[in-house]
């Protein structure tokens, strides 16, 4: 399949036309799967099937590395309470852990299913899927097996918060969460996840689980500084964790400790291993939060991913365009800066080099803009810009 007749094509890839690697009156031709060629539109070979861009902007589909989607229930009112005056404390995972705890799978699965679709149509081709709202061994279990159907970015986070029924004994539940629960969930996981916070787990309690995690060969990502400053950051950095996420509430101590790690970041096979800082500000939205500080890290040379945080609670949103946009007008980044943390630092904060890029060899997971350039998903926010999305070369949806 050939794509040409682009106006604007972004590859993210080093060298000429700036961060976003960006090509003029472009083409790309797409074999098994993946970009086998990317040249001049005058220069394309031929094809057995062509999509026209009619002069429009190309990008690789954005990289989500933090979301929530297996879940039931719904929490319209706490939204409403939160627009009418109420903080957020992150008290309100119990009542949707009720809810999924009570939910059949096939429920859990159609919303998973509902939630990635309505992703896909806004450009997403790549997800990473938490637990977390089971926080039993058999719940937190069928949630990634049935996240596992839709990502091959699973995330364990049984520890997202202690359960009701152990409120008194959180020690007996990371017990648990360590033995019984890390057996049942790891062989549907790639990583593990704990959410280090006040009202949540404290230090001692997310290093014991995480490392537990990582003697199973689970990769290590942490809910860090959301609610507030604390060691999240800084424990993340210790375990060289492949994302941070939140970072809303640094010290000066915990930016030097992230832009510290993408010193000698690459693996000899060319794998990024910085621990990224993975911003939510579709949380902040949400929250009626202060948003992070993507100017402070992007100029201490932190790299930076944008993601949705899709979840019924603190942030019900799988838009990537929407974060894009709220990156750009309230977190001080450049649309360049956004776009890419929207993609490439989505893959970075995977540990992924085959998709957020488009270059011969890497997936074929791309979108086609009903806008001329990238700038325009940030200077049309709430505008479906989203023509078309190719997932592994094959036509997914089309406005």
């Amino acid at each position: 399949m050939l794509v040409d007749n682009i106006g604007e094509l972004v590859t993210n890839t080093d060298g000429a036309g700036g961060p976003l690697g960006i090509r003029r009156d472009a083409a790309l031709l797409v074999e098994d799967g993946q970009v086998a060629w990317i040249g001049p539109a005058r220069d394309a070979p031929a094809a057995d099937r062509r999509i026209d861009a009619d002069g429009a902007a190309v990008l690789p589909g954005f990289v989500d590395s933090h979301a929530h989607l297996v879940f039931a229930g719904d929490r319209a009112a706490e939204f409403a309470a939160r627009m009418a005056g109420q903080p957020y404390t992150g008290g309100g995972i119990r009542t949707t852990v009720g809810a999924t705890r009570a939910a059949a799978d096939d429920e859990l699965r159609a919303t998973v299913r509902r939630l990635r679709e309505e992703a896909l149509r806004q450009g997403t081709t790549t997800i990473e899927i938490k637990s977390g709202y089971g926080l039993t061994v058999a719940d937190e279990a069928r949630s990634l097996r049935i996240a596992a159907e839709f990502s091959e970015d699973t995330t364990f986070l049984g520890a997202h918060v202690v359960p009701a029924e152990y409120a008194d004994r959180p020690d007996d539940y990371v017990g648990m969460v360590c033995g019984p629960m890390l057996a049942a969930a790891a062989p549907h996981a790639r990583w593990i996840d704990v959410f280090c916070e006040r009202g949540a787990f404290d230090v001692d309690h997310a290093r014991a689980i995480l490392a537990c995690g990582q003697a199973v060969g689970l990769g290590v990502r942490v809910h860090a500084n959301q609610l507030g400053p604390g060691p999240g950051v800084q424990l993340g950095v210790e375990l060289g964790a492949a994302s941070v996420d939140h970072c809303t509430h640094l010290s000066d101590a915990d930016v030097d400790a992230l832009a510290s790690t993408t010193i000698g970041c690459m693996c000899a096979d060319g794998r990024h291993t910085s621990t990224v800082a993975t911003l939510l500000p579709g949380a902040e939205f949400s929250t009626r939060s202060p948003y992070p500080d993507a100017r402070r890290l992007l100029d201490a040379g932190v790299t930076v991913a944008l993601a949705t945080d899709c979840n019924p609670g603190s942030s019900y949103t799988s838009s990537m365009p929407f974060c894009i946009a709220l990156a750009v007008r309230e977190m001080r980044m450049t649309p360049a800066e956004a776009v890419w943390a929207a993609t490439a630092g989505g893959a970075r904060a995977l540990r992924r080099d085959d998709v957020g890029v488009l270059r011969p060899g890497a997936r074929a997971d791309l979108i086609v803009l009903d806008a001329p350039s990238h700038l325009h998903l940030a200077y049309r926010p709430g505008v479906p810009l989203i023509r078309q999305v190719l997932q592994n070369g094959v036509p997914q949806c089309r406005s």
